[in-house]
């Protein structure tokens, strides 16, 4: 008799959860639930420390709890959203961007206005932010708007998306949420340039974005403010990158400690927005190499994945979906280390947050759906689509 090892389905088994297993992304499955359980052994670093701004909590392990939450929902909606067909992919996107664009909308009514911005809707013992899940519904139905432009059977997907994106970004900045803007705006023209479009077009659009990017600023003073204060020499403009500064700093190459932390006492939103500079001065340079590396690995692979797709739809969405989660790491990432100007951007997978985890969980779900291993689902050889396809 055999004593070697057995994996946990056979090949010969049909059902669906061994077919998920056999043709799912496990290296790929594996980075997320590894950032995941980084995420819920940093919210014990950071949950005493972020306590202290809220004297009515009083169990140190507060947002620990909640994290552990959030993090087994998150892993719930991935799970069961990589199960899904591309159409089903396509369905829920579809769904998903209309019901968050209905609660956006409503927002200046019914949210919860924190810090002068009304992202939030109050749900009991949860306060959603409807934007976060918008982000990946919309990438997914941009692409196959783009893809169904491409068969040329008169559809006009290009139209229809940018009136997708447009309508979202107006309902961003009612709110105003300038980095959710920006992420998907940038997002969102990746995922045009992928889909066919002509270098002319890039360039305009760039110069359009461009000239955006100016309007905003002249619109929004907190915008202007955040930017103007970058590398300020003003100490109580820049007192939270600072401390966030300091606490990288002070981690050095191995930390430390596990909860020997003491700069992270001085940093505002840490469990949130600088829950980086919380692991790097407990772990040090080591564990910073670490997330920056399991990013890396997520984004390359998966958009090595989408370049073999076969489909046009399963190829724009998938690249879409790993660019988006691997820009929103880069901003968190960058603004820890001071690079730009605040953002109040999540870490993917790892800042506390009930909605980010929730979306994120979606967005890999997604991701993790489209590249599966199906007949006829990559061709040897396959690329993303021909530069000339989509306009004339």
């Amino acid at each position: 008799m055999s004593h070697g090892y057995s994996p946990a389905f056979s090949r010969l088994d049909q059902g669906p959860i061994a077919k998920w297993f056999w043709t799912v992304d496990r290296a790929i499955l594996g980075a997320a639930l590894t950032l995941m359980a980084l995420g819920v052994a940093l919210s014990f670093a950071s949950s005493p420390a972020a306590i202290l701004a809220d004297e009515s909590i009083t169990d140190p392990f507060h947002y620990s709890w909640r994290m552990i939450v959030y993090a087994t929902g998150g892993l719930g909606i991935m799970l069961t959203t990589s199960l899904l067909s591309p159409r089903g992919v396509r369905r829920i996107a579809v769904l998903g961007l209309l019901g968050a664009i209905v609660v956006m909308a409503l927002l200046p009514f019914i949210g919860d206005t924190v810090k002068g911005a009304a992202r939030w809707i109050n749900l009991g013992p949860l306060s959603l932010q409807p934007s976060e899940f918008a982000k990946p519904c919309l990438i997914v139905f941009a692409a196959w708007m783009f893809a169904e432009t491409q068969k040329g059977q008169g559809v006009p997907g290009v139209s229809i998306a940018f009136g997708a994106w447009i309508l979202t970004v107006l309902l961003l900045l009612i709110q105003p949420d300038i980095g959710q803007t920006l992420l998907i705006t940038t997002t969102f023209m990746a995922v045009f340039f992928m889909a066919g479009v002509p270098l002319k077009w890039v360039a305009a659009l760039a110069a359009a974005g461009g000239a955006g990017l100016v309007g905003i600023f002249f619109s929004f003073s907190h915008f202007r403010d955040r930017l103007t204060a970058h590398g300020s020499t003003d100490r109580d403009a820049t007192f939270q990158i600072d401390r966030a500064s300091e606490a990288i700093r002070a981690g050095g190459l191995v930390g430390r400690g596990i909860g020997e932390g003491v700069m992270k006492r001085r940093v505002p939103d840490l469990h949130t927005d600088f829950i980086y500079s919380v692991g790097a001065e407990e772990f040090g340079l080591v564990l910073s190499l670490v997330m920056i590396g399991l990013y890396a690995f997520i984004v390359l692979r998966g958009m090595r994945k989408a370049m073999k797709l076969n489909d046009p739809f399963e190829q724009i969405a998938a690249a879409g979906l790993f660019m988006l989660i691997g820009l929103q790491a880069c901003i968190n990432i960058a603004v820890n280390l001071n690079l730009i100007p605040t953002k109040g951007m999540t870490l993917p997978f790892i800042s506390y947050g009930g909605s980010s985890m929730l979306a994120m969980g979606l967005t890999m779900g997604f991701a993790l759906a489209l590249t599966r291993k199906r007949p006829g689902a990559y061709e040897p050889g396959a690329t993303l689509p021909d530069r000339r396809r989509i306009l004339p």
